[in-house]
């Protein structure tokens, strides 16, 4: 166990929030990410097996999801992974397991934005991104429960555009089942590679963990919250990508810019698609939203170790919040928003969350029987299948990701080595 204080002498966030929340703000995140962002680039490194990638993409975010949640239940504070980490396996890990969190998902903050913009107004993306980050920031700011309501209707708008979509495919006429057969353009690599990209969607239910503080009655509420939002995001993402490939062949689909608004057009109903646009824009919306609860969580938990400046543990007294920490992610996402790719930060993102998820898998590992520790199978196949996806990714993905790691690595092993001198 690490010696460091767990900052439990902090100001303390309010738990105000029960399962449905909870669940609502997981859903919010993942299903923004993964239909509009993730689905294109995983069929073109997948072709046919694209559903083959999404059930792989999926067992492994079970494995991480039953993990998160015994460790949740376990320590119930801000932070997620990063505070498991350092409570199970010592100071070191639980500092990359939130080094890796908070880099990978400023990353996807960005890319959310853009998905913003390049829905709303193309032709200005990244002011739209930049705009979309700043209101949202405001919006967390001015307390969870607002951000909680935003949440819930915004999933609400996203569920009812993607069963249009999906019924719109499955009864047109254009639809063939033909393209749902795993073909001959099928490799393991692919495979691999689209599972390592889709995972990206799945990764919302970390929200529900890095929120750990402000959960009521955290060790009910989280066990049951990160299940139920990874089964209904799954059943979403089945319905809608088996949808989508009955009139977009998996050729297609791995090269549009706009899946969804392609296949209602495929499907013969073109009055949809601005619906589909509108409907991307606010899923990404509260992608974001969500987003950017979870890395000022997490930064307000390094704060408070100190990893990160102590100035960023602060918590409003009024909104109760951690509200310095929430501008300066703010900050960071509303400059790389400015700046990014957003098909990059798909990928580069993935693998520093992946590499987080490996952490808290380990973390699972070390809890016994009294703990709430999951069968042994499931932290050992998380943490197997995380470092294979992480290294399936693509090549710049891998060696970017990886470069950052040991960025953050070297910056830890300095610290320690200045603090060994003083």
């Amino acid at each position: 166990m690490s010696q460091q204080t767990s900052g439990v002498s902090e100001p303390q966030l309010r738990r105000q929030l029960g399962v449905f929340d909870a669940v609502v703000i997981g859903l919010g995140s993942m299903i923004g990410a993964g239909i509009f962002a993730a689905l294109a680039p995983a069929a073109e490194a997948a072709g046919s097996g694209l559903l083959l990638g999404l059930g792989l993409a999926a067992v492994v975010a079970y494995c991480n999801a039953t993990s998160s949640a015994r460790l949740a239940a376990r320590y119930p504070q801000s932070g997620g992974t990063y505070v498991y980490g350092r409570e199970r396996l010592g100071g070191f890990w639980g500092y990359l397991a939130g080094w890796g969190f908070v880099v990978g998902k400023t990353a996807s903050c960005a890319a959310m934005a853009l998905t913003v913009g390049s829905y709303v107004w193309p032709a200005e993306a990244h002011a739209v991104a930049v705009g979309a980050v700043v209101a949202l920031t405001a919006v967390n700011y001015a307390g969870l429960q607002k951000a909680a309501w935003l949440n819930r209707t915004i999933v609400a708008a996203v569920l009812a555009v993607l069963a249009a979509v999906a019924t719109a495919c499955l009864t047109s006429p254009q639809a063939t089942v033909a393209h749902l057969g795993v073909g001959a353009d099928t490799g393991f690599g692919g495979v691999l590679q689209a599972a390592g990209l889709l995972f990206f969607a799945f990764a919302g239910y970390a929200r529900i963990a890095t929120l750990g503080e402000e959960v009521r009655d955290p060790a009910r509420t989280i066990p049951r919250a990160i299940p139920m939002a990874l089964a209904v995001t799954l059943v979403v993402y089945a319905a809608v990508a088996v949808a989508v490939l009955t009139v977009l062949s998996p050729g297609a689909l791995g090269h549009a810019t706009a899946p969804l608004t392609d296949a209602v057009k495929a499907a013969g109903v073109p009055g949809l698609a601005p619906v589909v646009r509108v409907g991307a824009a606010v899923a990404a919306t509260g992608s974001l939203l969500a987003l950017i609860l979870g890395v000022s969580r997490t930064t307000l938990a390094m704060a408070r170790d100190r990893h990160l400046p102590h100035a960023l543990s602060a918590v409003h007294p009024r909104f109760q919040v951690p509200h310095r920490a929430e501008l300066a992610v703010g900050a960071v996402v509303a400059v790389l928003a400015a700046f990014a790719d957003l098909r990059g930060a798909i990928g580069f993102s993935s693998f520093g969350v992946l590499a987080y998820y490996a952490i808290a898998n380990a973390s699972a590992w070390t809890l016994t029987r009294a703990e709430g520790r999951p069968p042994r199978v499931v932290p050992a196949l998380g943490l197997a299948g995380c470092l294979l996806l992480a290294f399936s990714l693509p090549g710049s993905s891998v060696v970017s990701g990886a470069a950052v790691l040991a960025l953050g690595a070297a910056v830890y092993g300095v610290r320690r080595a200045r603090a060994r001198a003083r």
